[in-house]
């Protein structure tokens, strides 16, 4: 399986893209500012959508997607996503204000997205050439959120994405019982700004280390930062450095790499 990074930054500057991951070729995980870089047959050739939650950095491309090539593709674009998420993207983006309401053009028995509920817990059977295993993580954020677990359908390790998130015990409970493949988890502030993580509920280098501290002494994977503020992406790094140097718990002998936007993953 492969985890294409479209975009891995917590804000936009020059080369940097928000968050959006393309698995495979027919699944994207958020439809942040990435989802641009690719090509019209791309875009058309994704069957699937799981959005973690709202926010804009996430729904950015989305719209502008179904745009693009809702008018190429011979069936709905199927968005899959917390009942909040799907209540926020019909009053607030798909309102016929904002942007004009694809659920029904162009008609409502053949639009150009379909949405539809999941729930933490949930586990989704996404894909058809290459099927796929979603199971929905539970995620604390200033608005619903979630992550997700994606492995083969047959079966295997799992990609894990915690989304945008907090101090979030159940999360680690979870990870802790499946086989992880690698780690995606957010890291958006610098220690300076931990005042503005924990009201923001992200995470912050010194909360990165206690959130890392529940993974099983025995459990061993690469671990990749994401979601990092272009303003503020080298203090991080520095600071996620500095802790491990230094022995921290959470961080002392775990493998943590920095994830690149255009990288591509394989498990």
């Amino acid at each position: 399986m492969q985890v294409r990074v479209l975009g891995c930054s917590g804000a936009i500057a020059k080369d940097c893209r928000t968050t959006s991951f393309l698995i495979d070729t027919d699944l994207l995980v958020d439809a942040g500012t990435g989802v641009g870089d690719l090509t019209l047959d791309e875009m058309a050739g994704i069957d699937d959508v799981v959005l973690t939650h709202c926010h804009l950095d996430h729904i950015a491309a989305l719209p502008l997607m179904l745009d693009a090539v809702g008018g190429r593709r011979t069936r709905s674009l199927r968005v899959h996503a917390l009942r909040a998420t799907i209540e926020a993207l019909r009053a607030h983006v798909f309102n016929n204000v904002i942007w004009p309401d694809f659920e029904s053009i162009p008609s409502p028995e053949a639009p150009f997205v379909s949405f539809h509920d999941i729930a933490v817990g949930q586990v989704l059977q996404l894909g058809t050439a290459a099927p796929k295993r979603i199971e929905v993580l539970p995620a604390v954020h200033t608005v619903p959120a979630c992550g997700f677990a994606v492995s083969r359908a047959e079966g295997g390790a799992n990609w894990v994405f915690t989304g945008d998130t907090e101090r979030n015990t159940p999360f680690w409970d979870r990870l802790n019982a499946l086989d992880v493949a690698m780690l995606v988890i957010e890291t958006a502030f610098s220690n300076r700004e931990q005042a503005l993580a924990e009201r923001s509920l992200h995470l912050s280098p010194r909360a990165l280390a206690d959130e890392l501290a529940h993974i099983d002494p025995g459990k061993q994977f690469p671990i990749y930062i994401t979601h990092t503020k272009p303003a503020e992406t080298e203090e991080i790094m520095w600071q996620i450095e500095h802790l491990a140097g230094h022995q921290v718990a959470g961080l002392a002998q775990r493998d943590i790499r920095w994830l690149k936007a255009n990288g591509v993953l394989t498990f």
